[in-house]
């Protein structure tokens, strides 16, 4: 789905460093030949929208077009599975109620496979809905109606935070005793046990691990996570804190290292 444009091309060796322009929908990868020369290439960013209202669809995919994304619209959550069996797009943008497979459905598929970022788009109003989509890995939740403007923000955040790496850091994993967490590959490990993390779950635990003791609000997590804290429930945080205690805590119920500051936010136990 995406469209290149390459400027040079001798034989590549490795692709180390991305350097993201999501404001015009553009990413841009530098990557280093065999003989030392830097090689870029220039691609529009992909983003598939699943969408059964067609007047929705139309007026979503105009403005992320007028951003600059290349933007593929489906109606029907089947179509989308075979599309993304072929092609992963930077982004998805879901609609939950869709004909055939659901929007909870193609997550629940997706984040078995891969952790492309997704923003959910539904008439849903309800928290149990938003706290439903965001327990399957959703990086955001939108509520219809909405400004597309506002849309076009959101997926600009969202691709921030996810493809820049989260949070700034430095190269060297932290381990605390038998739980490790390296930026560089962006794994999460137990002991030998690897813990499958989606991208927002990955950059708040390296945040809250990289400031020890240190306590975050629910809006501080919000922006320095998400990007954002204005359009966005702080039950979010909360969602993701339980999925992050699930997956790393030896005691979800007693944490040892994700522990809530009641009344403030939470903290990160070495």
């Amino acid at each position: 789905m995406n469209s290149g444009h390459l400027v040079r091309m001798p034989t590549v060796h490795t692709c180390p460093l991305v350097i993201s322009s999501w404001n015009k929908g553009l990413s841009t990868c530098v990557m280093i030949g065999q003989k030392g020369e830097k090689i870029v290439t220039v691609s529009q960013t992909s983003i598939l929208v699943i969408e059964d209202e067609p007047s929705i669809a139309e007026v979503v995919s105009l403005y992320l077009r007028r951003a600059g994304f290349e933007v593929q619209v489906l109606a029907d959550g089947s179509a989308a599975i075979a599309i993304m069996e072929r092609q992963m797009p930077d982004l998805l943008i879901l609609d939950i109620m869709l004909p055939g497979l659901d929007g909870l459905e193609i997550t629940r598929w997706l984040r078995d496979r891969n952790d492309v970022p997704i923003i959910m788009l539904t008439a849903r109003r309800a928290e149990s809905d938003r706290i439903a989509g965001l327990e399957m890995g959703a990086d955001d939740y939108v509520v219809k109606p909405f400004s597309p403007q506002e849309l076009v923000s959101r997926v600009r955040a969202v691709l921030r935070r996810t493809h820049s790496g989260g949070p700034a850091r430095a190269d060297a994993p932290l381990v605390f005793g038998e739980l490790q967490i390296d930026p560089t590959t962006r794994l999460v490990h137990r002991g030998e046990r690897e813990i499958i993390l989606t991208a927002k779950e990955f950059d708040m635990l390296w945040l809250l691990a990289c400031h020890p003791r240190q306590v975050f609000s629910r809006e501080q997590l919000l922006d320095r996570v998400w990007g954002y804290s204005d359009y966005i429930d702080s039950s979010s945080v909360t969602v993701h804190v339980r999925r992050l205690r699930e997956k790393i805590e030896t005691d979800p119920a007693h944490p040892a290292h994700l522990v809530t500051v009641w009344g403030v936010g939470y903290k990160f136990e070495p």
